[in-house]
């Protein structure tokens, strides 16, 4: 099973896109884990998770998310477009794709 940070600027704005990256996710038989946070707490998850992907709101703070998960695993920026679109196909399948 993947596990996936979304990381905002509250963790309220991703809950949507959350909705709709599990709904693809069952749609192709995928078996994922999404949590979505704000930044602050995100040092408490990240170990456990296999990408941090973050809202384009919050991206000025990728260094500090980067230097929190040292390379262990991939973090990053969703698509504006993406993210403003709800569209948690293409989300998902970057996920994919930067965890595979």
């Amino acid at each position: 099973m993947k596990k996936i940070l979304l990381v905002c600027a509250a963790g309220m704005s991703t809950s949507l896109l959350v909705t709709k990256m599990k709904a693809y996710a069952t749609s192709i038989g995928e078996e994922i884990e999404i949590e979505a946070l704000p930044v602050s707490e995100a040092s408490n998850v990240v170990d456990d998770m296999d990408i941090v992907m973050l809202g384009p709101q919050v991206r000025y703070q990728k260094p500090q998310v980067d230097e929190l998960v040292q390379g262990r695993i991939p973090v990053v920026v969703i698509d504006m477009k993406d993210y403003g679109m709800l569209n948690g196909k293409a989300v998902l399948e970057k996920a994919f794709a930067e965890i595979n």
